[in-house]
């Protein structure tokens, strides 16, 4: 089990979650502070740099604390930095988990995430892919990013799933089936683009005077106030927010500590 507030590494890369940071001590001042803080779950995946990412993690954290989970993700390709290209053939997800392992310096992974569905290549035979890698020992769980209700259900007839990874935040609900199932079956639910830094999709619409007025009524900002929402709204539910910024983070592990009345829950919808 793993604290309900996680820390998604994608931003400690550069610009376009492309090449290296621009102030690298900084970001590895972040990783070290996440878990001075106490988070044990952090997210990556090998499309993030490509790989600087990973190698950042296990630059700063190896050897890693007992209890810290470091989750990654493969089946995207990053040829230029625009291009974020789905690639679930069970020889490339075999090579990348394997490049994995020796960039976080692991013997195995807690936690291997498809990341995204390849068009061209049948979703059973990726997840059928991870499932052998599981069973050889480098993978502990499976989980699946951007996945629809009906993509789960089939990659589960495959292998164990133990958690998706969707974007969802107060103004992007699409992903709701998903979440539903994800109570029902016990699975956890990884939100991405949790609070969209930065979007003005954070603040979209009728929910942003709502989500404003609960900030103002807790004294916090919204960023947190969207972080809380979220822990709230679900107990599936493990935000990622991602920052390189030492005060980022912990302005969003602090927001763990708001609690919300119901009143406030039914507001924010």
């Amino acid at each position: 089990m793993v604290r309900r507030l996680g820390f998604g590494a994608m931003r400690i890369t550069g610009a376009g979650i492309w090449g290296e940071p621009r102030d690298p001590a900084e970001a590895r001042r972040v990783l070290r502070r996440a878990v001075e803080l106490g988070v044990d779950f952090i997210d990556t995946a090998d499309a993030y740099g490509p790989e600087v990412s990973e190698r950042l993690i296990a630059e700063t954290l190896h050897p890693y604390p007992a209890g810290l989970v470091i989750a990654t993700k493969g089946g995207l390709v990053r040829p230029t930095p625009p291009d974020w290209v789905p690639d679930g053939r069970p020889k490339h997800l075999r090579a990348a988990c394997e490049a994995s392992l020796i960039r976080l310096k692991l013997a195995r992974i807690d936690l291997y995430q498809f990341h995204h569905i390849d068009p061209n290549v049948p979703l059973e035979d990726s997840v059928g892919e991870l499932a052998r890698l599981q069973k050889e020992g480098k993978i502990r769980h499976v989980g699946v990013s951007n996945f629809s209700a009906e993509e789960l259900a089939r990659a589960r007839r495959v292998v164990p799933v133990v958690s998706v990874q969707n974007r969802y935040n107060i103004a992007d609900r699409a992903s709701a089936d998903v979440l539903a199932v994800c109570e029902r079956e016990g699975l956890a639910f990884i939100p991405w683009a949790p609070i969209a830094r930065g979007s003005s999709d954070t603040l979209a619409g009728s929910a942003s005077k709502a989500l404003a007025a609960l900030a103002k009524a807790h004294g916090v900002s919204v960023f947190q106030a969207a972080i809380a929402w979220l822990l709230a709204k679900s107990p599936a539910m493990l935000p990622i927010p991602g920052t390189s910024s030492v005060a980022h983070l912990e302005e969003d592990v602090a927001a763990a500590r708001i609690k919300l009345g119901a009143s406030e829950l039914a507001a924010l919808g």
